[in-house]
């Protein structure tokens, strides 16, 4: 995990603000807070780039994306950003008590709305939208925003849909 995120790994699970799905289900509809920061470096970008094959110059060649963007510099990917939703979310909510397995089904209403450049850090803020029962499981649906520090507006705005089991599925 990212060194600067707030909740600690005991053992393989990290340590949890909700002890049950109960505890989860009393905050539907209310802010649950904000992750902690990370840095978006030239080598998180170097590596996310060889990782997804997308080596496009505005996100590596800094000489050049100073020279020919518009926004001045080399810019993440967005789905870089997006790839972080993940440990940002553990850092908010960390495990739930009683689920076993969590598992990402899927973003909706996903935009890039503004850059996250070469240098900046990200964070995000997290609303849960919904709780719902499922065969096995509860489903949460988050709102997710993330932000670079002193913007005007989000950088990524989505909503992410987990499922919590209680038996390995």
């Amino acid at each position: 995990p990212e060194p600067t995120m707030r909740r600690m790994l005991v053992g393989r699970r990290w340590l949890s603000r909700f002890p049950s799905m109960e505890a989860l289900r009393a905050e539907v509809g209310k802010d649950l807070g904000w992750s902690s920061t990370v840095t978006i470096d030239a080598d998180r970008v170097a590596k996310f780039a060889d990782a997804t094959n997308d080596w496009q110059w505005i996100h590596l060649d800094a000489d050049r994306a100073k020279r020919e963007s518009k926004f001045g510099g080399p810019v993440a990917h967005g789905f870089l950003s997006l790839a972080l939703v993940v440990p940002f979310l553990q850092d908010v909510v960390g495990d739930v008590g009683g689920a076993k397995t969590r598992i990402n089904v899927g973003v909706d209403k996903l935009r890039f709305t503004a850059p996250v450049l070469v240098g900046d850090g990200l964070r995000a803020k997290f609303t849960l939208l919904r709780l719902d029962d499922v065969r096995g499981g509860a489903q949460a649906t988050y709102g997710v925003e993330c932000w670079t520090p002193d913007a005007a507006k989000p950088a990524v705005v989505l909503e992410s849909t987990i499922r919590y089991l209680y038996d390995d599925v």
